[in-house]
């Protein structure tokens, strides 16, 4: 073997070398997935029948492409105006728990789109990125789109606790929305106290009333 084939070869041999440091540097593996996604790591595992691998690919496929998404913040007034109508929905949803569930999920589609993800038009693309950047809220996102969307037999809706409990859990992640950005600045100038006072001034009203406070559960 020549000198010159040896030196090609090393030359290869090292250039393989570098690009999978930087594959590996640049994908996370199993324990960085699992602190950035949180029980959305858990939830894919299972969706997977119990294969972490493939869970995992799919997670750092979902980093691979959202990863770099920059949120945008909300101007004052687009914020009021989506924290009016979330208030509104939970009013609505004593009356009419169906219409309150479908306008949460609308809303969290739109609020998204604000903010600098796919369009709600493309769910499941929409839902990958908030998972890379929100994954401790997005479930309640993909339990309230179910719900309403979901048709028993008989044609009717998710019972009524059922929708309750996915517009509570859904909730956080509007309000991590709406919040995230457009909120950054208020509360880095204010104290707890009055952060609390405005935060129940915008519409964020505690919201987890007991089952006998929904018709017709």
């Amino acid at each position: 073997m020549t000198t010159g084939v040896i030196i090609a070869l090393i030359v290869i041999v090292a250039a393989v070398v570098v690009v999978a440091v930087v594959l590996a540097r640049r994908r996370p593996g199993g324990q960085d997935l699992k602190r950035r996604f949180g029980p959305e790591y858990d939830r894919t595992v299972a969706r997977h029948d119990g294969d972490s691998q493939a869970a995992e690919r799919e997670l750092a496929e979902r980093v691979d492409k959202h990863g770099s998404l920059r949120e945008r913040d909300l101007e004052p007034a687009q914020r009021q105006q989506y924290e009016a109508r979330w208030a509104a929905a939970q009013e609505r949803f004593v009356e009419s728990p169906r219409e309150a569930v479908s306008e949460a999920d609308r809303l969290l589609a739109e609020v998204a789109g604000a903010r600098g993800f796919p369009d709600g038009g493309q769910y499941e693309e929409q839902l990958a990125a908030l998972s890379v950047h929100h994954a401790h809220h997005v479930h309640g996102y993909r339990r309230v789109h179910r719900v309403a969307h979901m048709r028993t037999e008989d044609g009717a809706q998710g019972g009524t606790e059922e929708m309750r409990e996915a517009m509570v859990e859904a909730r956080a992640l509007f309000e991590e929305l709406v919040g995230a950005g457009g909120r950054r600045r208020e509360l880095t100038e204010s104290s707890s106290g009055d952060r609390s006072a405005r935060h129940n001034g915008h519409g964020h009203l505690p919201w987890a009333f007991s089952r006998r406070q929904a018709k017709g559960s």
